[in-house]
Formats: C-alpha cells, structure tokens, sequence
C-alpha cells in the first residue's frame, strides 16, 4: 500500500537524516532493508526500537562488511534493490567494497543515494560535524535567535532533516524519474549544507535587494524582529505566535486584542515597532495563552498557542486530522503528506537489528544452508523481533 508500494530501498545503517528519509519512504509504502552491523549496540544514542520513531516501517538484516561473505550477501541484497541510502563519511563505502562504482558495476539501474554533511567533495568533506556546524557554515544558524543574544539551536531540523533528508529524498525520486527515460541509475549526493543553503533561497535575494539585514538577528520581517511576527508570554507564563503580516490580518488581530489602531496604519514603519511591541507584549500578559487561544484560534488574526511536544498530539485540529499514530504504544506523527488514492497502511515499530537476516536473505536467494554458514561464520547475524 501507498504511493511507493514496490519501491526496493536498502539503507545501509546510519544516524540522522539517512534513518529519516529512508522512514519518508517507508512511510510511503516502499519495502525497506536496513542493514545493520552486526554488532550489538548500534549507531547513535542507544534506545529500544519502539522509540525509534525514524526507524519505523522498515526490516533489518545484520552483516559484517569486512568479512567477504558479509559484503558480497549485502551486494546480493542491492542487487534487487532500486535505491540504496548511504550516509558514511566520503570513501568509507568505497572502502569496504560497496562504493557507488561496485554498486553500479552489478545493478546499473540502481540509485545511489548518498547523505552527509559537508558532501564528497572539497576541502572539508573529510571533516566530522553535526548538523549545527553545517548550518553554521550556510548562515542559517547566525539568521536565528535574539538579536542581543547568541545564535539559538533550532533542534536538528534545519540541517539533518531540512536541508538534509528531505533533499535526499527529493533527490532519489528525481533520479527515479529520469531512469523512466534512461534506463540508468545515478549517484545523488546530498549534502546538508546545500540543502540549508537551498532553504535560504529567499533570504538571499530579500538581502541581494536590500530588504534583510544578514547581519543582524530578529532585525527583519520574519526573524523576529516584526513585532507582528513575533511569540509572547502570556499570563500563565506560556507562550503564543502572531504572524499577521499582511495588513488586513493585523487589522484583524488588533480589533480582537484590543490594540490602538494608529499601529494598524503604520504597521510597517520601523520607527514605531519598539512602541508597537510593547504595546502587544503588554495585552498579551493580560490573559492566558488558553484565554487568548479561546479568543483568536481559527480568526484571520493569524494566531496559534505555542505547544509543547506533549501538548501537540492532543490539539483538536491535530484530532481531527489523525496528525498522529500509536505504534507499539509510542505516540509519534503520521506519515506525510497524504494522497487521495494510494494510502499507506499504518507505520509499524522499528525491527531489532538482524530480525530479519534469515527471511530477507532467503529472498536473496540463499538456501537455509548458506545462511546458517554465513551464521556460524559471523559474517551474519541474526536476532529475535
């Protein structure tokens, strides 16, 4: 089920945004293989697989890539496969004999996705990172925060799954679209700092002609520095978000809260915005956020209450549109975006590591006997589900 039902993934194991595009297409319905190490323990921060929201949806199969038996049944694998994910330092596939030219040698329709930081090349492709420094390295991270303060850590989003597996994934479908006229595969290499460069697009030109200040924080119209697109403490000491840009909006926004319309007129005269936003701060802190929720949400005031990862799964709005799932007792989003036909079914939880080397390995081909070798050999190993 799903837009993707058919669509062969092998996702060699990694952490950040690899794990996440390959759960965007799992999400979708395509039949995902992770192949793990075979030692115990994993990548990343340790967690039992039913936390692991960005593992969901897919089967894994344990293998030691140094051992040549281990390699050449993860070759076998990608054989069959459409698209393999990636998401090592540059060279260290290559290494172990899974680079793109072995991959392609064998199966030439393949699609090779590649996901790091920095990219296969230049001078700092070999350097270890997170998503922090390479969206320090775009701008995006000096863009963001209290303009008298240091920048602020916007979560891994803009780098890891922003600029990161979300581009990934755009790429492999790009790629798949043109094998429909090539026949070929392709390698995609997808870098986190090209993709949060490509998030900037429209900063660069608002600041090529003069409309954003790239020096400055929350200086500009959509960093904060607009006091009509700001957060603001309310009553209860929780927070809400205003973002009435437009004018008719603001109007909207004013007549509701009570705020002087001289402001309305002269929303965007950068003289009046310290006035402005003192004036809002001050009626914000006179209710609550829910008072003011039950007072704004739904208007054209552009309003929402800022909620907290906690709070969000029980919003209404959230309700209704079934935003979230209960996988193996984990509440966690649904998958997105949705179609109007080809819905998939339902995420399931992320497998233990080798739950299933004995089934996708018959799949590929090998008699109960050969994988009890690879087994005993270690070049596999397998788990209980």
């Amino acid at each position: 089920m799903g837009p993707l039902a058919g669509l062969r993934v092998i996702e060699l194991a990694s952490i950040g945004p690899g794990p996440f595009c390959a759960m965007l297409l799992a999400d979708q319905g395509a039949q995902v293989v992770r192949i793990d190490r075979v030692e115990p323990g994993g990548l990343g921060v340790p967690m039992p697989p039913a936390y692991d929201v960005a593992g969901r949806s897919r089967r894994s199969v344990a293998l030691d890539f140094k051992q040549p038996a281990g390699r050449e049944a993860a070759l076998r694998l990608i054989d069959r496969a459409d698209v393999l994910i990636e998401g090592w330092r540059p060279g260290v596939a290559e290494r172990l004999g899974l680079g793109p030219e072995d991959c392609l040698a064998r199966n030439p329709t393949l699609v090779f996705g590649r996901m790091t930081g920095f990219g296969q090349t230049g001078p700092l492709a070999q350097a270890a990172g997170h998503d922090l420094n390479y969206i320090a390295l775009t701008g995006a991270l000096h863009a963001i925060g209290a303009g008298d303060g240091k920048p602020a850590v916007p979560l891994n989003l803009v780098g890891d799954y922003g600029g990161g597996a979300l581009y990934l994934a755009f790429g492999l479908m790009a790629a798949l679209f043109e094998r429909q006229r090539s026949g070929r595969g392709q390698v995609v290499d997808a870098a986190m700092v090209d993709g949060a460069s490509s998030l900037l697009a429209l900063f660069h030109g608002l600041a090529a002609c003069g409309q954003w200040d790239p020096q400055h924080r929350a200086a500009n119209l959509l960093d904060g520095g607009a006091p009509f697109y700001d957060t603001y403490e309310a009553a209860d000491g929780r927070h809400v978000s205003l973002g009435p840009l437009e004018p008719k909006f603001f109007a909207e926004l004013a007549r509701r809260i009570g705020l002087d319309a001289r402001y309305v007129a002269r929303q965007y005269d950068r003289r009046l915005w310290p006035e402005m936003r003192a004036a809002i701060a001050a009626l914000m802190r006179s209710k609550t956020r829910d008072e003011w929720t039950a007072l704004l949400e739904g208007s054209d005031a552009c309003f929402a209450p800022v909620l907290t990862l906690a709070e969000a799964p029980a919003h209404a709005h959230a309700r209704a549109r079934e935003a979230f799932v209960d996988v193996a007792g984990v509440r966690q989003p649904a998958p997105a975006p949705r179609f109007s036909r080809s819905a998939p079914t339902a995420p399931t939880a992320a497998p233990v590591p080798g739950a299933h080397t004995r089934e996708v390995l018959a799949e590929a081909g090998y008699t109960a006997l050969e994988i009890g070798t690879l087994l005993a050999d270690g070049a596999a190993r397998a788990a209980q589900s």
